[in-house]
């Protein structure tokens, strides 16, 4: 007996199979010239004068005056620039023929109304040290802009060059001239204008066809809001994503074995950046009713560690293994320093000698108190949760009590803000930004000042840190930061666990991949599909 097809039967089965060829939001379409990377959360508020907007998000949007490079400093939105004799002035003369995203014309009129907005909310960027030397923008004319500084400051110009906050957003965008309490739009001068955002969801990034640097190859970038591991592994082979990238927690969740199995099926790349930063152990010197106040066991944690084993079975060899606070192809950070190997029987001996004897339950005591400590990871990181596990294990062996708590990142960064820690993970702020940035912050309440003011020769650092930030003798610069890092190894108060990379999952056709100085940012607009 024949089927009866009725009209309201077929426009069903017409319904159906159009849905389940539909796309949803967010996802890839093969025949768009376009990237959806993964993120494991929202793009948030994209006002790039505070911090809580993705960093790979706000560098496809704005721009600095100048860009940190491998080669050093370079132009941007300042094609050229000039520093007065005595250190204290620089004159920068912009690009002309730019225009923000909403047409507005970029000068040295937006860029005086967006530094001093920055500079109105001093307290926020105190962690900056430009923010607290510049004291005056001058309009020379429309192109040409002076930054006047209460004193030298060799720093200015790798600090004019990060993320934000010194980048320029359309003064259309100003709430009564200011960008503090928020903004009314996020028009910057960048390669990409924010499109269509779903709040966690997905974010979608269109091609700024007005570039001066000229229209990026790829049209579209979105990204899509997706649980790390298993979910972002998935999407990747079923096409809903054809990028992944570490910043954003894409790639950092795949381990070797799945980056091997998708470049296996011939569809996607794997590339790996040279170290970018150093994941470490920040010790707090300065608490005073704990152990690790004590210069001999911050030692032997150093020595209890087995590094080798972190960098092969836990990280993959994704990251290498890491000796000092900075990697060698940091600026300034290729000094010889003293070599602190896996050596248990070393790490022993360094507690015996300062008085740490083994107890009854195996745990080494000291006048009655016991070598017990907390280790704060990050919740969300499952690399910090292993590894915090394997280091506990490794403390027991010298007879040292290690407690882990795993929390969210803001609470441990509060933690280190107010010297609530005892050991906590922490990592330096990267090749764009080291080692002025991460060594400014010995001396901040907001970042490491808890961690070195306990040692015994704080004040010196502190003063050395002072001086090479003014200092215009390159010779005597060199000297001061190896003397700098000299002491805080000594210290052992930043403990090297593995040095970082950025990695990159992508489409195989995927050209003109390359990396910034920056971990937290890629240069899209220079990458086009075969």
């Amino acid at each position: 007996m024949k089927k009866r097809w009725t009209l309201s039967v077929m426009i069903l089965l017409m319904m159906i199979l159009t849905a389940c060829g539909a796309k949803t939001e967010g996802e890839q379409d093969a025949d768009k010239n376009e990237l959806v990377y993964a993120t494991a959360k929202d793009i948030n508020d994209m006002n790039p004068h505070l911090y809580t907007g993705s960093m790979a998000a706000q560098g496809k949007v704005y721009e600095s005056l100048v860009e940190n490079t491998e080669d050093g400093i370079k132009p941007l939105l300042a094609e050229s620039w000039e520093i007065s004799g005595d250190g204290k002035v620089y004159t920068f003369h912009l690009r002309q023929g730019v225009t923000f995203h909403d047409g507005e014309p970029f000068n040295a009129e937006a860029v005086k109304k967006n530094i001093e907005a920055v500079q109105r909310n001093a307290e926020k960027h105190a962690w900056i040290k430009l923010s607290t030397k510049i004291e005056e923008v001058r309009v020379v004319d429309e192109h040409t802009v002076e930054l006047a500084l209460s004193e030298p400051y060799y720093p200015a110009l790798t600090e004019l060059s990060m993320t934000r906050p010194y980048v320029f957003l359309s003064p259309n965008d100003f709430k009564n001239g200011e960008t503090k309490d928020g903004v009314n739009g996020y028009h910057g001068t960048g390669p990409y204008i924010l499109g269509e955002h779903k709040v966690d969801e997905f974010a979608r990034f269109e091609a700024n066809e007005d570039y001066w640097g000229g229209a990026p190859s790829i049209k579209e970038i979105t990204a899509k809001v997706l649980p790390a591991g298993e979910t972002t592994f998935l999407a990747l082979q079923k096409g809903e994503i054809n990028f992944a990238f570490t910043d954003d927690r894409g790639a950092d969740s795949l381990n070797v074995e799945a980056m091997n199995q998708l470049v296996d099926t011939g569809d996607h790349q794997v590339e790996r950046s040279e170290a970018m930063n150093t994941k470490m152990i920040v010790a707090n010197s300065s608490k005073t009713d704990s152990p690790v106040t004590e210069t001999a066991v911050r030692e032997a944690i150093w020595y209890a560690i087995d590094r080798e084993t972190i960098s092969e079975d836990i990280l993959d060899r994704t990251e290498t293994e890491a000796h000092t606070l900075f990697s060698s192809n940091v600026l300034y950070a290729d000094i010889d320093l003293e070599k602190r190997d896996f050596d248990v029987n070393k790490a022993k001996k360094l507690l015996e000698e300062n008085g740490w004897m083994s107890g009854d339950d195996r745990v080494r005591e000291k006048n009655g108190r016991p070598l017990a400590m907390k280790l704060y990871y990050d919740v969300n990181s499952p690399s910090q949760k292993t590894e915090a596990e394997f280091i506990q294990s490794s403390l027991k062996k010298i007879g040292a009590s290690l407690e882990i708590v795993g929390e969210e990142s803001t609470s441990i960064a509060n933690r280190r803000s107010t010297g609530e820690y005892e050991l906590l993970f922490n990592q330096t702020w990267g090749l764009a930004y080291d080692p002025v940035s991460t060594i400014a912050a010995f001396t901040s309440d907001a970042s490491y000042l808890h961690t070195t003011k306990g040692i015994r020769q704080a004040d010196e650092l502190y003063r050395k840190i002072n001086e090479v930030m003014v200092t215009t003798d390159e010779g005597k610069r060199k000297a001061l930061y190896k003397e700098i890092l000299t002491i805080v190894h000594d210290e052992a108060v930043f403990i090297p666990i593995s040095n970082g990379r950025m990695t990159v999952v992508a489409p195989k056709g995927l050209k003109g991949l390359t990396f910034k100085q920056t971990q937290f940012e890629l240069p899209f607009e220079q990458m086009r599909l075969k």
